[in-house]
């Protein structure tokens, strides 16, 4: 694989100075900013990441596989917060799960909304969007606008009570502020169905800490420390750096169950021919 290509951490730069100095409450204004203008969406790669196109489609790739898409003859919910134009929420309706993308931005959801309803949406570049067993069939799709902290945008998802089946995060947490880290921990853990797994796309791994963001470094060790203790702050070094903390899990501690270095990704994650992005799934404890 090669490496990202060189306009990367130029876009990251640019990215990043867009929300510099910029109060955590106004980020949502701005990325809808980005969204209406359209001419500078770093984040949009086109499909959905490789590494969950492997896990849905080719589950021998990783250490883990998801349950079945349907139970008892019912769908199974999955959402996709920040889902960004869709290409995730097409990718598990594809599967057989109802799947639903949840966008702060208004521009975005409809960008989304209509991308979904294209002729795009069922295909892809691999075929990753067609149905992939017609037995269980294609689950529907749903995108919904709305402040992931609020419970409004749920509102007949069926998430609030029963919560979500599969949680699939792909630089939602890296695009937020780190200020949001510990709420964003606790809200996956009250979203999550009490059998559900989340999957996170971790990224960016390799990073420094201190050349700021979005997207935001995101070493593995900062999920296993905010999953230690949903809710609650963690520490870090004088470089930014997360450090283990002393505190044990919680009783609403969410556990890892899966975790790997896909054999793909986007080039972006990609440093010197090595994938340094990774996978892991999480299960309530």
């Amino acid at each position: 694989m090669a490496n990202p290509p060189p306009a990367t951490k130029q876009n990251q730069d640019r990215l990043a100075a867009f929300f510099t100095s910029h109060a955590p409450s106004t980020h949502p204004t701005r990325w809808d900013d980005l969204w209406r203008a359209g001419d500078f969406l770093p984040w949009d790669r086109g499909c959905a990441n490789p590494a969950l196109i492997d896990l849905l489609l080719h589950p021998s790739s990783s250490n883990f596989t998801l349950d079945p898409p349907t139970i008892d003859g019912k769908r199974k919910r999955a959402l996709v917060p920040g889902c960004g134009k869709g290409y995730d929420v097409a990718l598990f309706a594809a599967s057989g799960y109802d799947a639903f993308g949840l966008e702060v931005s208004e521009t975005a959801a409809v960008v989304a909304r209509e991308w979904l309803g294209g002729d795009a949406a069922t295909e892809g570049e691999e075929g990753e969007y067609k149905t992939r067993d017609e037995a269980v069939g294609r689950g529907v799709t749903k995108v919904v606008q709305g402040d992931f902290f609020d419970d409004a945008w749920a509102e007949g998802t069926g998430g609030i009570g029963e919560g979500f089946d599969v949680i699939y995060d792909n630089t939602f947490l890296s695009a937020l502020p780190l200020s949001l880290r510990a709420p964003w921990a606790q809200r996956m853990a009250q979203l999550l169905a009490p059998t559900g797994v989340l999957v996170c796309l971790e990224f960016p791994t390799h990073k420094p800490p201190t050349s700021g963001g979005p997207p935001w470094a995101l070493p593995s060790i900062v999920y296993q420390e905010l999953f230690k203790r949903p809710g609650e702050e963690i520490s870090y070094d004088e470089a930014g750096k997360a450090v283990a903390g002393n505190k044990g899990e919680s009783d609403k501690a969410l556990v890892r169950v899966g975790y790997w270095q896909p054999a793909r990704t986007h080039p972006v994650g990609v440093k010197d021919g090595d994938v340094k992005d990774r996978v892991s799934v999480w299960k309530h404890k």
